[in-house]
């Protein structure tokens, strides 16, 4: 699917559509007090931000995903909460933008049939989202990474790709690589805590 503009209407109703299934009480991101001291509270940021760098979606893109917070049931895998913000270029919180999630499981191979490991959330009124899934593993050619697509109302959708620190030498074998996009990792008790703020050009 092309990049498109996104009215705030259609980001919402999108929001709606999954609340009218029943499944948006238990999909869309509620704060845990297990987690509350290892989740980011205000974005990393400073006065003027540059938007964050788009990236090919690759051939493995699926429209129409679920509204989905926990991956975890789709795969086995080292668990990892990823989470950040949508902000703008003066680090002011974006809500109700969509956040796109697609990744490949443990082993590297991508569910293309149906929906594992696949999903989105809407960002809360501080501009957050927050999923649950596992650590995706590493194909021929690519390092380890996550893809998102982000669609803040009114905007085109940005698309790209999240990487992982500690895969150094694999980053560097890959062509589609960018230092900018690397995540924050830290270790939690259940798992990892990825962190990346993402920032959108807002007119």
């Amino acid at each position: 699917m092309k990049d498109h503009l996104l009215t705030r209407r259609q980001a919402i109703g999108r929001w709606l559509a999954a609340t009218s299934l029943g499944i948006a009480a238990s999909e869309l991101w509620q704060p845990d007090p297990a987690q509350a001291q290892l989740l980011p509270e205000t974005p990393s940021c400073g006065a003027d931000n540059a938007p964050t760098v788009s990236q090919t979606e690759g051939p493995f893109y699926t429209p129409r995903t679920p509204l989905k917070r926990n991956f975890r049931a789709d795969a086995a895998g080292e668990a990892i909460t990823l989470t950040g913000f949508v902000i703008d270029k003066r680090c002011q919180p974006v809500a109700n933008a969509v956040v796109d999630l697609w990744h490949a499981d443990a082993r590297g191979a991508y569910d293309n049939t149906g929906y594992k490991l696949r999903g989105y959330q809407v960002t809360d009124a501080q501009g957050r989202y927050v999923f649950e899934t596992v650590v995706p593993g590493m194909y021929p050619g690519r390092t380890r990474h996550f893809h998102v697509k982000i669609a803040a109302p009114g905007q085109r959708v940005l698309t790209t790709q999240l990487y992982f620190p500690d895969d150094a030498r694999a980053n560097s074998r890959d062509g589609i690589f960018d230092r900018r996009l690397l995540m924050r990792i830290d270790d939690a008790s259940d798992g990892k805590i990825g962190r990346y703020d993402f920032v959108v050009s807002l007119a």
